[in-house]
């Protein structure tokens, strides 16, 4: 008997897709100086415990910034971002590109430290001639391959959802939940805001779908919304496993250090899991990618592709990998 070729999982599974973004699952926002400071730190910490970069760092000048204060912010931030740790993941969340300091957001921070950024966070996206907009801010600071995230906050972001996360430079779509609660005149109650509201209310439900389902569409990231009640450490669990396990997300936002091991702990497959999608990756490798059966049940392409999945989430979580699988992600 021949004995099988191997073909790496990625490349044989994914194939044009293989170079597609894999995001940590968590986004830590923060936009106060000794909180950035703090955040950074965490994250080298936490690198160096899990083995790997588990969490992005977005400072914030959306929410951070005082006003009047956006270019002093806007300076601030460049120097932490310069000043991380090697290896860490670290982005930047600027104002508005209908805001006054959008432009000089982009030409300070990026023009300076546009090489050590991992994504610039764009809020308030409303349409795809928004995104076009951001884009070419980044080229004009030098910064033509920087990725793009973007904030979808209105019932028309919504609606352009699918335009939105069909633009090469998106990268990942973030859910703005508090915003796109208050758009809404009054309409959808304060609670929709609230831990266990935001997953009930038609309306927000209606938009969480949509702009997961648009992400999806176009191999981006969505990114689910924040929890706001960040010393409730059950709500946040329940909200984060909600939205990996209901609601399609693969990645969410955290406010508070306090939520990032919850949101890891929910976007992590278990352990049965990974073994089980270790063994039937190896059995998958073993046939050459042919079909196979593994107790009882038929396995193909279009299962492996899912396993696999799983494999990629749990190395992005930190989890540890049974021997067979580690040399799969060196």
């Amino acid at each position: 008997m021949t004995e099988a070729v191997f073909h790496h999982p990625r490349q044989v599974l994914l194939g044009a897709q293989a170079g597609a973004v894999a995001l940590p699952v968590c986004d830590h926002y923060s936009g106060v100086e000794v909180r950035m400071k703090k955040s950074l730190a965490l994250q080298a910490e936490m690198a160096a415990e899990f083995g790997a970069c588990v969490f992005d760092v977005t400072l914030d000048c959306e929410d951070g910034a005082p006003v009047g204060g956006e270019a002093e912010h806007a300076a601030l931030v460049t120097e932490l971002a310069l000043a991380a740790a090697p290896g860490m993941r670290v982005a930047v969340r600027v104002h508005p590109v209908d805001h006054p300091a959008f432009d000089a957001d982009v030409a300070a921070i990026v023009g300076r430290a546009g090489q050590r950024l991992c994504h610039l966070m764009v809020p308030k996206v409303d349409s795809l001639s928004d995104v076009v907009r951001a884009a070419e801010a980044l080229d004009a600071a030098g910064a033509s391959q920087l990725p793009l995230q973007v904030l979808i906050e209105s019932p028309l972001a919504v609606r352009n959802a699918f335009d939105i996360a069909s633009h090469p430079r998106v990268q990942s779509l973030s859910f703005g939940l508090m915003d796109f609660v208050s758009a809404h005149a009054g309409a959808i109650p304060a609670d929709g805001m609230g831990s266990a509201g935001q997953f009930s209310h038609p309306l927000v439900v209606r938009a969480k779908l949509e702009i997961a389902s648009a992400a999806h569409a176009f191999g981006k990231v969505p990114s689910h919304c924040v929890v706001t009640e960040f010393s409730d450490a059950n709500a946040m669990s329940a909200a984060a496993r909600r939205a990996a396990d209901e609601f399609g997300y693969t990645r969410m936002w955290s406010i508070h250090p306090s939520q990032i091991r919850p949101i890891l702990e929910a976007f992590a497959p278990g352990e049965r899991q990974i073994d089980e999608a270790v063994s039937i990756m190896d059995a998958a490798i073993r046939a050459d990618w042919a079909p196979i059966s593994f107790q009882g049940v038929l396995h193909d392409r279009a299962s492996y592709r899912l396993y696999w999945q799983v494999l990629e989430r749990a190395h992005a979580t930190g989890r540890k990998l049974p021997e067979v699988a580690q040399a799969w992600f060196l």
